[in-house]
């Protein structure tokens, strides 16, 4: 069997990976240890992010023809390969996170929804919550004017209710003395 035959299963099996992402990352693993590619792989795993490293010819053959061709500029030396097909940010987010505890891992660049981003870039794209967190912001300022509303009816009509009684008790009084 030739080498292209042994080599095109790895490049359909990145190409179907890839085919319906939100986000593609490159990243430059060396200098990682064992444990700390083990812990990566896990965390980004239980996250539903796909981490695998191919040879950076695989990749090119993969990411021709399709919004990814831009990261084959990106693929110098040895990679690894992050792709989300759910949360476009949660990658580059989860990468740079691990990043602080092993400054050897290095994200190189990106596509997020379509988009190129270059180092520097997803280093801001990393810094975006995750949907589900601006959903919950959001929905938390919805809530707030209601709930500060709800507290100040409440205080009204605690106060009215004590001041009620005291104006009831008032009138009663007077009435009799003006009749």
């Amino acid at each position: 069997m030739a080498k292209v035959e042994l080599k095109q299963p790895i490049v359909q099996e990145i190409a179907e990976n890839i085919k319906d992402a939100q986000s593609v990352v490159i990243v430059d693993y060396r200098g990682l240890t064992v444990a700390q590619d083990t812990q990566l792989r896990r965390e980004l795993r239980e996250a539903g992010i796909t981490y695998k490293v191919y040879k950076n010819t695989l990749m090119n053959f993969a990411f021709k023809g399709t919004e990814f061709e831009s990261l084959t500029d990106s693929l110098e030396g040895p990679n690894a390969i992050a792709i989300s097909k759910d949360d476009a940010t949660a990658p580059a987010r989860m990468l740079a996170k691990f990043a602080k505890t092993a400054p050897a891992l290095e994200i190189k660049a990106g596509v997020v929804e379509g988009n190129f981003y270059d180092t520097e870039a997803m280093k801001e794209i990393s810094s975006i919550p995750s949907r589900e967190e601006l959903l919950s912001r959001l929905l938390g300022s919805f809530q707030s004017p209601i709930t500060n509303f709800a507290r100040v009816i409440k205080q009204i009509a605690e106060k009215d209710g004590e001041a009620a009684p005291a104006e009831a008790e008032a009138p009663a009084e007077e009435a009799p003395a003006e009749a």
